[in-house]
This record gives structure tokens, C-alpha cells and sequence, in this order.
């Protein structure tokens, strides 16, 4: 069989082959050929040391990213190549990294030492497709398998039990009966892996096509990697508005929402607190007053615990914050939410508020969903008529309040005044105007 190489992966092929070395494309991009998908990067494994490898290609610029591990960057094009000397891994000792590597010079050898067999395939030009576990027929099948024994896999990297989950989820593929048993078993390892790394790969998997099966089936993994969720599971909502507990509610938002990563980290966090905020009345209706607010505090220890960014955890409170609010059809009160959270923050907000829609009972969904698209031409309205939203868009400053003769604190209550004025469209945003206001808000 032929894959079709980039002109710079080819370029790297003739220098190694010339030198004296094999050399093969390795891992998921001969996975997506196969697939017929385009290769997000192309990683290559090498006969040669790392030494030789930087020898090589001393005419280009080479990084010796990780020489431990036997893998240099090499930039042609300016395209980034990582380049892996071909290795047999040593003992593991903490689930996560071998604590040495021994090069070898046999691709059946550094094949064997990978995660699951559609990536643990190579290929070049001259051998064609290297194939000795059985990766293309599981890739045809659809299947993820471990390449050998499953446990010892798991118990060699435990983020390889995240990643089987991942690459389910992403490819749509089932995962091996004696590999899912095995990850089901091995669980407690995933408390050993950074949590910078399940970050990545629990984002990867909330964003796969199957997520709503693999949140479904594994779910045990997703509790053990934010345990706040473990209660939501079978939690009854006795609400007309709900037909399923908290949890496989969750699952359906997470999996009917867009696919954009703020986006379906909201929907798995939006409902946390619920259990925490559930009170029944006389009639034996769950209620769950205050979720958001507590869903929002929650979301963001989580997240910063799997070490989010400081503004991706930002957007999520607010999204969560403001999930369960009612668009009332008042285009000034969009307007008001658009100013205190932004325009595309109310538009992700509307986004969950859709999802969530979707998992609740759907006699109550057409009205609400219908309530949601005319807050979003609204907010397309206000956007393109270019109404004054922030304080930083009034035409007047602090300096010429301070002028009309108010002093510290006041300043700024008179400026939120003067701002509230406008977007309820009672007073226009021109200077002159605006200092009338300022003036009337002093003599009352």
C-alpha cells in the first residue's frame, strides 16, 4: 500500500535513508491515512541515535527536545518534525514514564512497546506498512485494543486508560472487551498522572462525536478524575421539567451542545451543585434554588485543580453562572446582560441554555428554545446598531463628572447611572446629555 507523504516528511526520509538508517512515519498519522484524514503532525521513528539523527540534518535547525527519550525536532519548510530514535522501554515505576529507554535498531520492537494497536503502526516508502499487532483490521472494525496485555499497558502509563476513552470518543470506535475490563480495573492508577495531562485528554474526549456513550458507559472514569460528579448520578429532578436525574441529564447537554471546548466543559459542570441545592416541597416537586451561583463556585475549583487557564475558568463561571436565567423578550434586558458580560459570553450562554433544553423534558423545550433564538437577534441587533455597552464607550469621563462636582466613589456610581441610561435607550450618548443627567442625578 501507498500513503502519500508531505514533500518535507519525504525530504527527511532520503537524508536518513542515505545516511545508512531506517526510518518510518509512525503512530496517528499513519492511523489517519489509513483513515483516510488528513495528519494534524507527522512523527517519524529513526534507526539512528539522537546524535546521528542531529548529525543528519545539520543543515537544518534541529531542537534536541528530549534526548533522554531519543527525540530530536527537526524544522523543514518550517514545518516542526519530531523525530524518535527507535526504543525499548525500561521498568515503569511511578504508572507514568519508564525509568530508562534502550534504542534498538528493530521497528517490531518499538511497535511493541506502544499503547493500542491503530497506533502502533509504521510505515515508509520502501518497507510499506508495518503492521504486526493487527491495527488496520482493528481500524477497519472500529475497535481500540491494547497492543499485549492490557493491564500491563495501563500499569506501564496510566494516562493511556484516559486516552482509550479519548480515542473512542474521537473516532466513534468501541473499546476491546478485555481493554475496557482492564481499564475498569485499573481506575485507582489515574490518581498518578499529572493532572495537566487528563486535562488534555478529558477535553479531547468531552469533544469526540461518541462522548455521550463513552460518559455513559465509563462514567466511574470521569468520577474518579472530578469526583464532585459522582453525586449526580442517578439523582432524581421529580420536575415537570425533567425526565432524567442530574447525571444523565449532563450527558445529554454535554453531548447535544456545539462542539467547542468552553462550550462542553460548561455543559459536564453546568448542573454540579444541584445535589447540594435540592429541597422538596409539600407537593413532593424537587427544587434546586441557587444551583447556578453554586455550580459556578464549584466548576471553578475544578477546574483549577486540572489546571485551566485563569480566563478559560472565567468563562466557564459565567457560563454556568448564567445558564438557568429566562429571557423575558425585553431587548433592554439582553442589552443589560450583554454590558456586565459581554456580547459573545450571552451568545455561548445561549448555547448551554439550548443543550440544556434538549435534556430536559422536551414539552417544555420548543418554548424556551423559541424565547432563546429572538435573545440572540436581539443581541445580533445591538451588536451591529453599536450601543454604548461599557463605561469606556460613554462620552464622557471621570474627569468631566468630577468636573460637574462629584467626588470619589460617587464618580462611579454616576457613570453606572449614566450607562444604565443609555442602554435603556432614555437618554442618548452625546456629552452634552450626558452631563444634564450627571446634573439632574446630583439635585435629586
Amino acid at each position: 500500500m501507498f500513503i502519500n507523504c508531505p514533500e518535507y516528511i519525504n525530504t527527511a526520509f532520503r537524508l536518513l535513508e542515505k545516511s545508512g538508517f531506517n526510518a518510518y512515519v509512525v503512530g496517528g498519522c499513519v492511523r489517519d491515512s489509513l483513515r483516510g484524514k488528513e495528519p494534524c503532525d507527522w512523527d517519524m521513528t529513526t534507526s539512528s541515535t539522537p546524535q546521528e539523527t542531529m548529525e543528519v540534518f545539520k543543515d537544518f535547525r534541529v531542537i534536541p527536545t528530549g534526548l533522554k527519550h531519543g527525540t530530536v525536532t527537526v524544522i523543514i519548510d518550517g514545518i516542526h518534525i519530531e523525530i524518535t530514535t527507535m526504543r525499548v522501554d525500561g521498568e515503569y515505576y511511578d504508572n507514568r514514564r519508564p525509568e530508562s529507554v534502550h534504542f534498538t535498531t528493530e521497528i517490531e520492537q518499538d511497535l511493541s512497546r506502544r499503547d493500542f494497536t491503530v497506533n502502533a503502526m509504521a510505515y515508509n516508502h520502501k518497507d510499506g506498512l508495518i503492521d504486526i499487532f493487527g491495527g488496520k483490521e482493528d481500524l477497519k472494525n472500529r475497535i481500540i485494543r491494547c497492543v499485549g496485555a492490557p493491564d500491563i499497558r495501563f500499569n506501564e502509563d496510566a494516562l493511556r486508560i484516559i486516552r482509550a476513552l479519548r480515542f473512542a470518543s474521537v473516532l466513534d470506535f468501541k473499546i476491546e472487551k478485555t481493554t475496557s475490563e482492564s481499564i475498569q480495573k485499573n481506575i485507582p492508577l489515574i490518581n498518578n498522572v499529572a493532572k495537566e495531562r487528563i486535562r488534555v485528554e478529558l477535553v479531547k474526549l468531552l469533544c469526540g462525536t461518541a462522548v455521550e456513550r463513552i460518559l455513559t458507559d465509563y462514567k466511574e472514569i470521569i468520577f474518579s478524575i472530578i469526583p464532585e460528579l459522582r453525586r449526580l448520578d442517578e439523582f432524581p429532578q421529580n420536575t415537570p421539567y425533567h425526565i432524567y436525574d442530574v447525571w444523565t441529564h449532563t450527558v445529554k447537554v454535554v453531548s447535544s451542545i456545539k462542539n467547542d471546548e468552553k462550550l462542553r466543559v460548561a455543559a459536564l459542570l453546568h448542573d454540579v451543585a444541584k445535589p447540594f441545592c435540592h429541597t422538596i416541597d409539600n407537593n413532593g416537586v424537587s427544587h434546586f434554588k441557587g444551583h447556578p451561583e453554586k455550580s459556578a463556585q464549584m466548576a471553578e475549583i475544578i477546574l483549577r485543580n486540572l489546571r485551566f487557564s485563569n480566563t478559560f475558568i472565567n468563562t466557564i463561571y459565567d457560563l454556568i453562572l448564567l445558564h438557568d436565567m429566562y429571557p423575558d423578550g425585553n431587548k433592554n434586558t439582553v442589552a443589560h446582560f450583554c454590558s456586565k458580560y459581554t456580547p459573545e459570553t450571552i451568545k455561548l450562554t445561549l448555547e448551554l441554555m439550548r443543550a440544556d433544553s434538549a435534556g430536559k423534558n422536551p414539552e417544555f423545550a420548543l418554548k424556551q428554545l423559541a424565547s432563546y433564538d429572538i435573545a440572540e437577534i436581539q443581541i445580533d441587533e445591538i451588536v451591529a446598531s453599536g450601543l454604548c455597552l461599557k463605561l469606556s464607550d460613554l462620552n464622557v469621563s471621570g474627569h468631566d463628572i468630577k468636573a460637574a462636582g462629584f467626588d470619589g466613589k460617587e464618580i462611579g456610581t454616576v457613570l453606572d447611572s449614566l450607562l444604565e441610561l443609555v442602554i435603556e435607550g432614555k437618554i442618548s450618548n452625546q456629552k452634552e446629555m450626558l452631563l444634564n443627567a450627571a446634573k439632574k442625578i446630583k439635585n435629586n
